[in-house]
């Protein structure tokens, strides 16, 4: 497993290098084939609980699956081992739900793999009655592999967003899959030019 660490509020010690790698090694033993884990680490200040340590990892595996979690706690070290907690359950619902059942459905055709850039935007949370600025703050590039929809249902519920790009094996069109307010969900197709 390649592992990246990053910080975006101060240098990571040896001492915690080694406990988030110790940590992530052992999902391991629930998913095998974790090909790269990136954890970045943010520390902040916060009002009430003084300093709070912010850790969110991203794990990808076999076959393009990709776990996300966010935790934070006064420490870093207890951070690291929620998280690793968080993620170990997101793995094991994901085994039981797909890594158990048969698949019977296979695409036609696996078109070559397509690269894309999603931007993620904020909302500036002042109080004041300026409009609010829209800010790029992440720019993520991804390999997107065909899906079906209901896997990329799965997929974006273990990221834990609300939204989700993938490449529809059923259509083979590049597809976006959204929660609606009503907790359903949506699908924007667009059409060829």
């Amino acid at each position: 497993m390649e592992l990246t660490v990053k910080s975006r509020s101060g240098k990571i010690t040896e001492r915690q290098h080694r406990h988030i790698e110790e940590k992530l090694s052992k999902l391991g033993r629930y998913m095998g084939a974790i090909t790269s884990a990136t954890v970045e680490v943010h520390t902040e200040q916060h009002r009430n609980a003084g300093e709070v340590s912010r850790v969110q990892v991203t794990l990808v595996g076999e076959h393009g699956v990709i776990l996300r979690a966010e935790e934070e706690a006064s420490d870093l070290y207890t951070a690291v081992d929620k998280v690793q907690q968080v993620l170990q359950r997101q793995i094991k619902r994901y085994k039981e739900k797909y890594w158990r059942r048969e698949r019977t459905r296979q695409p036609s055709v696996f078109p070559s793999e397509l690269e894309a850039d999603i931007l993620v935007a904020e909302l500036d949370t002042d109080q004041d009655d300026a409009p609010p600025q829209h800010e790029v703050i992440r720019t993520k590039q991804l390999t997107l592999r065909p899906m079906f929809t209901d896997d990329a249902i799965e997929q974006m519920e273990l990221l834990g967003h609300n939204f989700f790009v993938f490449h529809d094996a059923d259509s083979q069109r590049l597809s976006v899959l959204y929660r609606r307010r009503d907790g359903n969900y949506g699908m924007i197709v667009p059409d060829p030019v």
